[in-house]
């Protein structure tokens, strides 16, 4: 691909994105939102994570799409925290610990 077709696709992808963001922000933002929208839109984020760590977790690049131990550990230590002790700060850290420490052991 060219530079052009480089730069035109990322202009189209920018404003096509801005679009989607201002069709609910700018045209709905103000009016209020029927209960039962907003009840299921509490869920959103917990169905968006799971689809965005999963393939980072099951098929890594870095081993060429293959499950590893420490990936696999250090999802499984995420949820563990996170499941006692309810904090996003205390999972997220001890599970980057366990990656740490299984990379540094498996290689």
């Amino acid at each position: 691909m060219s530079g052009a077709q480089v730069w035109t696709v990322i202009l189209v992808l920018g404003v096509g994105t801005f679009l989607i963001r201002f069709s609910f922000l700018g045209l709905i933002g103000a009016r209020p939102v029927p209960t039962w929208v907003a009840r299921l839109l509490r869920y959103t984020p917990v169905a968006v994570l799971p689809g965005l760590v999963a393939p980072l977790v099951l098929w890594p690049a870095a081993t060429g799409g293959a499950p590893d131990a420490a990936r696999l550990a250090a999802a499984a230590a995420t949820v563990v925290v996170g499941l006692w002790t309810r904090n996003v700060l205390w999972s997220v850290g001890a599970g980057a610990g366990v990656l740490a420490v299984g990379l540094a052991l498996g290689g």
